[in-house]
């Protein structure tokens, strides 16, 4: 994992994810999950474009049950995005590097324009 996306659980999930003051992308992932693994080096890649107006995290489903039910993670990698707290996208899926930049563009354009 890089330096620019950080891991958290279901007990870090709150501080780490839904108090940020930057939005957030988290990666819902499984260790024996091949499109994940396939995912993992373009959400690194994101990390350091957008480091400092966005924040990356990764979720472990298999170690974090609960915030991944709460959030009706059926299938992984499942790519969700989260401002002041709440879930404001989701990308489900090994997509294309373009699609998932796309993602983050909306959300932080959604985010400087509500600023």
């Amino acid at each position: 994992m890089s330096a620019n996306v950080i891991s958290t659980d279901d007990q870090g999930f709150e501080r780490t994810v839904l108090q940020s003051q930057e939005p957030v992308l988290v990666d819902f992932w499984a260790p024996w999950c091949g499109p994940c693994r396939l995912i993992s080096p373009v959400v690194e890649e994101l990390a350091g474009e957008y480091e400092g107006r966005l924040r990356a995290v990764k979720v472990n489903v298999d170690d974090s049950p609960d915030v991944a039910g709460h959030y009706g993670i059926m299938s992984i990698p499942a790519l969700v995005f989260f401002k002041d707290g709440r879930e404001v996208g989701r990308v489900v899926g090994a997509v294309p590097k373009a699609r998932l930049a796309g993602a983050v563009e909306q959300v932080l354009g959604a985010t400087e324009t509500s600023r």
